[in-house]
């Protein structure tokens, strides 16, 4: 897929929102891409899954043996790229605030692991994903996402390949733009406030 087919999708599905958000991370953004939108009709994201697959160098790809996804965002996502890949699939909870594998999931001790999100913005969830993996006992090889909004600075301590980058600028709390600020705030993502 083009990055002009990857934003039809997202255009298609009323899943490119404005206004004013803030973003899991904290952050403040004008705009808002609701990847669950996106994701709803299971045949665009088996769509979207497969071609995020084949952002996957093959030598990686081929010692994948698990995908692991962070809740909730990342579950669907995670799911279509199990199917993908021909892997199982499970996620993280953070009930406490602390991710970890619950509902009987379990990792086998260095199973190889493909993290995998819907949006990464600063890259924390992901990060904090991550060690929870290797808390579990896996390893992750590599990380995707359907979105990377960082403007290629996250740095996620593993290969990571987004299957498309939409920069939008964010602002922190005390930076944000009159008109901006004028806006009422709505909060979408799923990290508890």
């Amino acid at each position: 897929m083009t990055d002009d087919e990857i934003l039809h999708e997202f255009r298609a599905s009323e899943a490119l929102l404005e206004g004013h958000f803030k973003l899991s991370s904290g952050r403040h953004s004008g705009h808002y891409l609701q990847c669950a939108r996106v994701l709803m009709n299971p045949e665009r994201a088996g769509r979207l899954a497969f071609a995020l697959a084949q952002k996957i160098p093959r030598d990686i790809r081929s010692q994948i043996e698990v995908v692991v996804s962070p809740a909730m965002g990342g579950i669907i996502i995670g799911q279509e790229l199990g199917r993908a890949l021909g892997k199982d699939a499970m996620f993280l909870e953070r009930p406490e605030g602390t991710f970890h594998l619950r509902r009987g999931f379990r990792l086998e001790p260095g199973a190889k692991v493909l993290m995998v999100e819907d949006v990464v913005t600063t890259g924390l969830s992901s990060r904090e994903a991550i060690e929870a993996v290797g808390r579990e006992g896996g390893e992750v090889i590599a990380e995707v996402a359907l979105v990377d909004r960082s403007n290629g600075e996250a740095d996620l301590g593993v290969p990571f390949f987004p299957l498309v980058d939409i920069n939008f600028r964010t602002y922190a709390e005390d930076e944000l733009p009159a008109e901006l600020a004028a806006v009422p705030v709505t909060k979408p993502g799923s990290r508890a406030a």
